[in-house]
């Protein structure tokens, strides 16, 4: 067939910040590196059209951090109607972001007789009550019906975790509409297989181990108290991601393990939260730090001695936390607080990565930590679980999968690997 046109449908691309932008460049790249026509339509604070390396860009004026349900679905109301005056495509991909945009892919398929794929990063809208939106029971159940059915019409959904294929499956969904393909790491982060315990790794490279905390420690308090055992929180601080379980296994911390310390970075609606709990418990063991440019993404991560990732139990099933696999990218090990069925708790699991902790469980999560601190054979451990997890979880291996899937839906009769 001639070459193939594929449009992705997401509110935020780079450099406009968020997980799904992020990926989103890359499985972009990735088609286009396949020899398809890619048009990403996005939005950002001015509009403009431009290209990203081989992708087309276009971007709808709208702000970066909508700040209500309103703006969402201004935001929703302008994609659709930008996406149905653009030229008929072959395929058309449609993310998560804004919440039910599957369902304007839906209209797109049927005016423009394309074919359609979503990807299903969150689960909406069965995600909003634990984002704290409470909606009317009738409200959620019109909106689910709708969205149930738009997904339905699709001639594949893509999910992030097995926890997001069971629960589709259990509201009916055929199997083989459902394809599971994991997330990656950010790509600035791969080719660290020579890194071992972070403090050990910056003293070979000559660096202050709290450089990359832009100078929150100085060269003499490094002198004098050693290296830190570095817990680290990367990313979101979003409203599925709570955080009190932390704060009570700091406090314990702070008593028992003043050589521990919990670094906090990144941004989130509920950073100004976090620094308010900080300063209530007067925990001198957590620091918090701004979001960091791509450039110290890999020493920043690979300083961590432990990941930590948590999820809220509401979450379960409809949210996958990406933090996993940027952790599994630099060979650490992880805790994850949150419910043991999800994800994330199946990965920690099966490659031995680290442990799970149950929301609320605040003196096992300090224990947990403990024992990474004090015990180098559960440490090593962890860390060569997630080794073998690191040559797992690669880009390449989801973009593959994908470009593939795609294929056999704009061309049943094509060979894949053409």
């Amino acid at each position: 067939m001639q070459r193939p046109s594929v449009l992705f449908i997401n509110r935020v691309y780079p450099p406009v910040r968020g997980a799904s932008g992020r990926v989103l460049r890359d499985l972009a790249q990735g088609f286009a590196r396949e020899g398809w026509d890619v048009t990403i339509l996005t939005t950002a604070p001015q509009a403009v059209i431009e290209d990203d390396g081989p992708v087309r860009v276009i971007r709808i004026k709208g702000p970066a951090k909508p700040s209500n349900a309103v703006i969402y679905g201004w935001s929703w109301i302008k994609l659709l109607a930008a996406a149905l005056r653009l030229s008929p495509v072959n395929l058309v991909i449609t993310v998560t972001d804004p919440p039910m945009i599957v369902v304007a892919g839906e209209i797109v398929r049927r005016v423009k007789k394309a074919k359609h794929m979503h990807w299903c990063q969150d689960l909406y809208p069965d995600v909003l009550p634990a984002l704290g939106l409470k909606l009317p029971g009738f409200v959620m159940s019109a909106l689910k019906a709708i969205s149930r059915y738009a997904m339905r019409r699709a001639d594949k959904v893509v999910v992030i975790g097995r926890c997001m294929a069971q629960r589709l499956s259990q509201d009916g969904f055929d199997p083989q509409q459902i394809a599971f393909i994991p997330n990656w790491p950010d790509a600035e982060l791969m080719g660290g297989s020579a890194r071992v315990a972070p403090s050990h790794a910056l003293e070979k490279q000559g660096l202050a181990y709290d450089e990359i905390a832009n100078g929150y420690r100085s060269h003499e308090d490094q002198i004098k108290h050693g290296p830190k055992f570095r817990v680290l929180y990367a990313g979101n601080i979003g409203r599925v991601h709570p955080l009190d379980t932390v704060m009570r296994a700091a406090e314990l911390l702070q008593e028992t393990n003043p050589e521990i310390e919990f670094v906090f970075v990144g941004d989130g609606p509920r950073n100004d939260e976090l620094a308010r709990e900080r300063a209530r418990r007067n925990l001198d063991n957590i620091r918090l730090l701004p979001y960091q440019p791509a450039s110290k993404l890999p020493d920043l991560m690979a300083s961590g001695d432990v990941h930590l990732i948590s999820l809220r139990k509401s979450a379960e099933g409809m949210v996958v936390p990406v933090k996993l696999y940027a952790a599994l990218a630099v060979q650490r090990p992880c805790i994850f607080i949150g419910p043991e069925k999800c994800e994330t708790a199946m990965v920690i699991r099966d490659f031995q990565v680290g442990s799970v902790v149950p929301q609320g469980d605040f003196e096992v999560l300090a224990e947990e930590i403990r024992q990474m601190r004090l015990s180098s054979d559960k440490w090593f451990a962890a860390h060569e679980g997630s080794k073998a997890a690191s040559r797992v979880f690669l880009p390449a291996e989801s973009i593959t999968a994908w470009t593939q899937r795609a294929w056999t839906i704009v061309s049943p009769d094509a060979d894949i690997n053409h």
